[in-house]
């Protein structure tokens, strides 16, 4: 049996539009399912996202949720994703596509360990590095 380990991001009410958009820039299928679907049908947050998995064909799977009234989270230090590996075109498209809306921390650019890499911060406040080997 394979084991995987997923990044899983806590938004606040905003799980569907960020998932939405991590899709249009990462590719892959997006399935959400909501409070409403497992019997919080009443309550005001029934339409906010339970459960969100994104995974694209290239193997990356990101899992992602709003946080009910009562959990508590912490915006801009709860996480950070790294997307590495060394598809120039594909990883540079990624870099700039999560950047829209954004803030881009360290451009993309050549480094002391000879890869290009960069940092940002999405629209949604979620931290991103982005490595390309041998670029």
């Amino acid at each position: 049996m394979t084991t995987r380990l997923n990044p899983y991001v806590s938004f606040g009410d905003n799980a569907r539009e960020a998932m939405t958009f991590y899709q249009q820039v990462l590719g892959g299928t997006l399935d959400l399912h909501t409070f409403g679907e497992y019997g919080a049908g009443d309550e005001p947050f029934a339409d906010l996202v339970m459960h969100a998995v994104l995974e694209t064909e290239d193997g990356l799977t990101l899992m992602g949720s709003d946080s009910p009234p009562g959990m508590s989270r912490t915006v801009g230090n709860n996480i950070t994703i790294s997307l590495s590996g060394d598809d120039d075109d594909l990883l540079r498209s990624r870099f700039h596509g999560l950047a829209e809306g954004g803030t881009v921390d360290v451009p993309l650019d050549k480094q002391m360990w000879g890869d290009v890499f960069g940092q940002l911060t999405d629209r949604f406040g979620i931290g991103w590095l982005v490595n390309i080997s041998g670029a």
